[in-house]
């Protein structure tokens, strides 16, 4: 039981330092050149991001611990290692987004944009494959990657928009 606590709490740590690195890089930018950026018409107002992210990234790590425990083993190495990896690199590529798009912006301009748009579709494609990878091991981690596939999406529009209007 200890080794899965430490496991759940390593998972939310992980997570939660995501969620810290992209605010440091979005906290700045967000009121100056993203506020005066032309977006998407149907962009929520900013408000609405970090709860939104605060749900995502506590299912993510449920997501993470769920995976890791279904291939625990008391004597063995885990019997889930590819679905792991998956698991860190699109918690890698959600890491890489925000600080490319918001705070790469004033660094190289338009073009960080382009980046953080191919780092989105990675993200998702990894997402994608993560549920699937995922379901014979959990079906509940596998469930969770769909909200979060469908906000990624949606946030993928309001990149696309951003490069399209600016």
């Amino acid at each position: 039981m200890a080794r899965q606590i430490a496991v759940g709490v390593a998972m939310l740590a992980a997570v939660a330092l995501v969620a810290w690195g992209g605010s440091l890089a979005s906290i700045t930018n967000i009121d100056g050149w993203y506020a005066e950026a032309h977006k998407a018409p149907w962009s929520p107002p900013n408000a609405v991001f970090g709860p939104v992210w605060s749900v995502l990234y506590a299912l993510i790590a449920l997501a993470g611990w769920l995976i890791w425990r279904s291939g625990a083993r008391s004597d063995a190495p885990n019997a889930a290692p590819g679905v792991l990896r998956l698991f860190v690199t699109q918690l890698v590529l959600n890491a890489l987004w925000t600080p490319v798009f918001f705070a790469g912006y004033p660094l190289i301009g338009a073009a960080a944009w382009w980046v953080a748009l191919a780092i989105m579709v990675a993200l998702m494609a990894s997402v994608i494959l993560l549920g699937i990878t995922a379901a014979p091991l959990s079906r509940i981690a596998s469930w969770i990657m769909i909200p979060y596939l469908l906000w990624l999406i949606f946030a993928t529009s309001l990149n696309v928009a951003v490069i399209a209007l600016n």
